[in-house]
């Protein structure tokens, strides 16, 4: 290990690996055309997100939205809220943005980078009331739970860019990964929201995702987690 991969731990998190498949027509003509006004570039530069949404108001953050379909019906819900999602995989937010525009949506934003980087330069701190992960890649091998992105480094980064009374919130369906994410986050600077110190029931606001459906009908539990700064 070298000297900058020590002091920069979160320089080594890469949780996914980035694969652009297969386009549709829809996708392609989204990203082309919704990007302008939908789309955030990574610099150095924060952001003023009451600039950017012409208001003053909540703001959410969801890191890692796939294609989409439960983040959009999270923002239709929610429509005095501003979102800003971030996701790698640019079919996915082709979809996500062909959605988008379709319902006429003006409360959030998306970024196609890397989710660390996002937060490191162009989030503020003490900015955001929320962050959620809903079900990250698991990597289920024992050899490949460095990729997963809830690490201890992570975590306090987040907890940095959230406002006093904000929150993380988790969910997976991987028993091994949710013991991991608690484990992690019971030794971070946020405090446990659960009543029983470990996971919470499902709030009303995160909808039920095809990916959870799934795991349910293999047998997998899913457990939340809300931890608070």
């Amino acid at each position: 290990m070298n000297a900058t991969e020590t002091h920069n731990p979160l320089r080594r998190i890469k949780s996914f690996v980035k694969r652009e498949g297969r386009f549709t027509p829809a996708q392609s003509k989204a990203l082309l055309e919704s990007w302008p006004f939908y789309g955030l570039e990574c610099s150095n530069d924060k952001i003023d997100p009451q600039r950017i949404f012409g208001r003053a108001s909540p703001l959410i953050i969801e890191i890692g939205f796939g294609m989409g379909a439960s983040f959009l019906e999270t923002i239709e819900k929610m429509p005095e809220t501003n979102f800003i999602g971030i996701e790698v995989h640019r079919p996915g937010v082709g979809a996500f943005l062909h959605q988008a525009q379709q319902k006429g949506l003006t409360n959030v934003r998306v970024y196609c980078h890397d989710a660390v980087e996002i937060l490191k330069q162009p989030i503020p701190d003490n900015s955001v009331d929320k962050v959620c992960i809903f079900f990250p890649d698991p990597w289920p091998k024992t050899r490949h739970h460095k990729r997963r992105l809830i690490q201890p480094a992570l975590v306090e980064l987040i907890a940095a860019k959230l406002k006093v009374g904000g929150c993380l919130h988790l969910a997976t369906d991987w028993e091994n990964y949710a013991e991991h994410m608690l484990s992690v986050l019971q030794a971070s600077s946020l405090k446990n929201a659960s009543a029983s110190g470990d996971y919470v029931p499902r709030p009303e606001t995160r909808p039920l995702t095809k990916y959870e459906q799934r795991g349910e009908r293999l047998g997998h539990v899913v457990r939340d987690l809300v931890f608070v700064k």
